[in-house]
């Protein structure tokens, strides 16, 4: 299976993906932005869209941050050169953006965090940096130099003249001038540098990956709310400490390494927490139920082969089944039904595919479990029709 080109999924997985960097040239063949760079700016106006001006040389400082939103005249006093616009998660904005992520489902949808597009002038950059994150970065519009550099460590000296996290130096180890349709992938930690050579835009797919704390922390809290004060530490078969009294002996710290250990590996508990952190919508404000619940009769004029079912943009989806029970997540949500054929299969195809024909789901829409299910999904706003 191919994913960009010539370079094979497995190939790119197994000599790149968070081992190195790879540059694939016209990886999307004749590319064309399906957003335009005023309606980048326009949504950069907008309170509900998180947008940032970066200015290379700010009228108070280097490397100096603004946030949005912004107003028209706030980007008619821009300069001419050496600033960039981001505006995160444009895809749960504009359906065609979100459809790009569709390029990427060879790795697990949940862990990614969203499409964040930049416009810059010529000179625009963001300074050098690295991510804590995988990032694959599509140039759209113009033409943008990247600087590539080693990997850095978490002790990486970096700029104090500004509040943005900006390497004090950058070793350059490659550097390329890319086009539309080139797709440059960077793992984490690896510093690189983009100067737009003119006009242009990027599309930033960032992966999330929670941090080792927030794991520790997160499961622990699930593991601890099923607890009682009559779950204690016990030392059954304990030796005399006559000898040594205050020694914590190796028999006690195991007992200890025990408890955890018997509390943490419960599987179902560890994978609500995964599905739980990594379905948490950023913008939640930004998914709202419908105002008027449907009833089936309402929809099944579009429970035809002329339709398909949609991912809501705002929506984030991850499952997992266990024995007779499975447990569906959106948007941090936790459902859990029946793990039946006709229901595994339907929630199966609809968080794995943003888009699901209604076809493929016909023969399993033959019950009302199933149905009520289904018209459930639609009433959450977490799913719409399109007509194919």
């Amino acid at each position: 299976m191919s994913a960009f080109g010539d370079i094979s999924v497995e190939t790119f997985l197994k000599d790149y993906w968070q081992k190195k960097p790879l540059l694939i040239r016209n990886a999307f063949p004749s590319f064309k932005s399906p957003v335009e760079a005023d309606e980048i700016a326009g949504l950069a106006l907008e309170e509900d869209v998180e947008s940032r001006i970066i200015l290379e040389k700010g009228p108070n400082h280097s490397w100096e941050l603004e946030c949005g939103p912004f107003s028209d005249e706030r980007f008619d006093s821009l300069p001419e050169e050496n600033w960039t616009l981001l505006v995160q998660a444009v895809d749960q904005w504009v359906p065609e953006m979100a459809d790009l992520l569709d390029h990427f489902k060879f790795i697990p949808s949940w862990r990614l965090d969203d499409i964040m597009v930049s416009f810059a002038p010529k000179g625009g950059s963001v300074g050098p940096h690295y991510d804590q994150y995988d990032v694959f970065l599509l140039q759209a519009e113009g033409q943008r130099k990247w600087q590539l550099g080693p990997e850095c460590k978490p002790d990486t000296s970096l700029r104090a003249d500004t509040q943005l996290s900006i390497l004090e130096t950058m070793h350059v180890t490659e550097e390329w001038v890319v086009n539309p349709g080139d797709l440059l992938y960077i793992p984490p930690m690896y510093a690189h540098n983009g100067v737009a050579q003119n006009d242009c835009m990027t599309f930033s797919f960032g992966f999330r990956a929670p941090s080792a704390s927030d794991v520790l922390h997160g499961i622990s809290d699930i593991a601890t709310d099923e607890l009682t004060e009559f779950d204690r530490y016990s030392d059954k078969g304990l030796e005399s400490a006559l000898a040594s009294p205050a020694l914590i002996d190796s028999s006690s710290t195991n007992r200890i390494i025990q408890i955890i250990q018997s509390k943490l590996q419960d599987k179902v508990q560890v994978n609500r927490w995964l599905a739980e952190t990594m379905t948490e919508s950023k913008y939640e404000d930004l998914h709202e139920e419908l105002e008027d619940p449907l009833e089936w009769d309402e929809i099944s004029s579009f429970i035809t082969p002329e339709f398909q079912l949609t991912q809501n943009e705002t929506t984030r989806w991850a499952y997992f089944s266990s024995d007779n029970t499975f447990y569906l997540f959106v948007n941090g949500i936790e459902y859990t039904f029946e793990n039946t054929s006709n229901i595994t299969e339907m929630l199966q195809q609809i968080a794995n595919n943003r888009h699901t024909p209604v076809a493929q789901l016909l023969n399993l829409l033959t019950d009302e479990k199933t149905q009520n299910i289904l018209l459930d999904l639609i009433n959450n706003n977490y799913l719409y029709f399109d007509q194919l």
